[in-house]
């Protein structure tokens, strides 16, 4: 674990088309505000640099696809380098042909790139068609699983929005040494349900990464994007972004927290620290029984009987 205190940001951002250079200049303007508000470390949106095309599945979409020294790491990397800060970007990457990821990328000044996650858990839900575009990242391999990236602030485990509803993966992140959970979101509400239902998704959504934090004593950033991209689809009503992006300590407790329309940098002290006092008072990883855990590496179990 570093022995430090820094300032982290993260940035809410609406998207408005898919012009790559307007929209991180943009972003470019947000990170320049964060620095000077005492940022080290700064995490962007989910797949910051476009609009979410995942509405719709259209294979005109994949033209959009980057490799991962394309032109918003470019881009990305001089800005980091030029400001000596931790940035953690999100793209839509293509791999080879026909192999095409949710990849973020941590780039740590002028050292440049340090690691990468491609998102594991991809969603197939009506608005989100992300299986049409998205190959899961790997189980195995050097570049694969859920492994921390190494900075000169600690280790970032960074995961990717629909993995922020798996506790596995915060686990597996934190057993593996890392120091703060990341997650770049991009997630909102359906217009068409009742303002009572969006209130049940968002605070489940709050609610689970919150949860993480606690579980593991592990501070835990989210950012997520704002503003209403309405659906190319005729019969479909669009998505409203419902922000609410946070920044929360080891016991779940909130360090800042956006509402869900503001743009802008969201920033908060982080207490290394304070995750080797909670984890002495509330000693989870001690009590956990790794001897009695085979069947999480199951399905289901509703359908074999024990005795």
């Amino acid at each position: 674990m570093a022995n430090a205190n820094f300032i982290a940001a993260v940035i809410q951002q609406a998207i408005e088309g898919n012009d790559k250079s307007a929209n991180l200049d943009k972003t470019e303007h947000l990170i320049r505000d964060a620095v000077e508000k005492g940022a080290e470390l700064i995490v962007l949106q989910e797949l910051h640099a476009t609009q979410y095309f995942c509405q719709e599945e259209n294979t005109d979409y994949f033209d959009m696809a980057e490799s991962l020294d394309g032109y918003t790491y470019t881009r990305c990397a001089q800005l980091a380098e030029e400001l000596d800060i931790v940035l953690v970007i999100s793209q839509f990457e293509r791999r080879a042909a026909g192999i095409y990821h949710n990849t973020a990328q941590v780039i740590d000044g002028a050292e440049g790139r340090v690691g990468i996650f491609r998102k594991m858990h991809i969603p197939d839900d009506p608005g989100f068609y992300e299986k049409f575009y998205f190959t899961p990242g790997d189980a195995d391999g050097e570049l694969a699983g859920f492994k921390p990236v190494q900075t000169r602030l600690g280790k970032l485990g960074v995961l990717i929005c629909w993995d922020q509803w798996y506790p596995e993966a915060a686990r597996l992140m934190a057993l593996a040494g890392a120091d703060v959970l990341i997650y770049p979101t991009a997630i909102g509400w359906n217009p068409d349900d009742t303002e009572a239902e969006q209130e049940r998704q968002r605070d489940a959504w709050v609610t689970i990464q919150r949860a993480h934090a606690v579980a593991n004593g592990t501070p835990v950033l989210v950012a997520n994007r704002t503003g209403f991209e309405g659906s190319p689809l005729s019969d479909a009503a669009g998505i409203e972004f419902w922000g609410t992006s946070f920044i929360c300590g080891p016991q779940g407790e909130f360090l800042v927290l956006a509402d869900s329309e503001s743009q802008g940098v969201f920033c908060a002290e982080i207490n290394l620290q304070q995750s080797e006092t909670v984890r002495r008072i509330w000693p989870y990883f001690r009590d956990r029984r790794v001897d009695a855990y085979q069947g999480l590496t199951r399905r289901w179990l509703g359908d074999k009987s024990f005795n």
